[in-house]
């Protein structure tokens, strides 16, 4: 699921992006205006707060999720607005996750966290810096966080997957299948140093946090979750980097 709604938000960006005419680029000159565009892949990596999963996890018997954080991949692209010397829009999109399973009682558990989402991207860059671009700027858009609990045998049959009602679980041998998710807004304060490496490629490497506007909860196809801890959110602090292809000028 999370996936697919950060591979919707990516081509959403990416075709808004295209739209952009290409008579508001600058005309010009190459010297005193940044101009130009590209776009690129864009890994990352996102160390949001698994304090309220760690939580509840080692009793479900799964090891605790990594707190240093997981790795996300994505995509991005941006152009200079010649109106406004410096300043550059584009759009973003990313995904990622991360789990831990093991084997109690001849039962396969896992938990899984997954985090994506992508939004509108304006960065003002530096004019003092020359030799490379130094911006600052903001991410603007939504995303998803989903939890998924499992408890699972190594093995079915065609009938039991679809024959609840009549199946016979002895105590302790229920299945569990269960998921969470939190749809959010969100805006990202961001820093990035853009290093050209060839006329039409830069390297990119910067960071950012991720603010979460949104507090609402479900679960299990969509029915209303309460009493989420207050501590578990889409807030983290995240890591990007990239390779651009394009036109640019510092």
């Amino acid at each position: 699921m999370i996936k697919r709604k950060s591979t919707l938000y990516l081509w959403l960006i990416i075709f808004i992006w295209m739209a952009v005419p290409s008579s508001i680029l600058p005309q010009g000159n190459y010297i005193d205006a940044p101009f130009g565009g590209g776009g690129g892949y864009t890994p990352g990596w996102y160390i949001p707060n698994l304090d309220p999963i760690n939580q509840r996890v080692k009793a479900f018997g799964v090891p605790e999720l990594s707190t240093s954080g997981f790795y996300t991949s994505g995509g991005a692209g941006m152009i200079y607005l010649g109106l406004i010397p410096g300043i550059r829009i584009g759009g973003m999109g990313f995904g990622g996750s991360t789990s831990e399973s093991s084997v109690v009682n001849g039962f396969n558990r896992k938990v899984i966290y997954s985090l994506g989402g992508g939004g509108f991207t304006v960065e003002y860059t530096l004019p003092f810096v020359r030799d490379l671009g130094i911006s600052i700027g903001a991410i603007i858009g939504g995303g998803s966080l989903e939890v998924e609990i499992y408890k699972t045998k190594n093995n079915y049959n065609w009938g039991e997957i679809w024959d609840w009602e009549n199946r016979t679980v002895p105590a302790g041998e229920m299945e569990v299948a269960n998921a969470i998710d939190h749809n959010f807004w969100f805006i990202s304060p961001t820093l990035n140093i853009d290093i050209p490496v060839y006329r039409f490629v830069i390297l990119r490497l910067g960071a950012g946090y991720q603010i979460d506007l949104g507090n609402s909860w479900t679960s299990n196809n969509g029915a209303e979750l309460n009493n989420v801890p207050s501590d578990l959110d889409a807030n983290t602090f995240f890591i990007q980097s990239g390779i651009f292809i394009g036109f640019f000028s510092f």
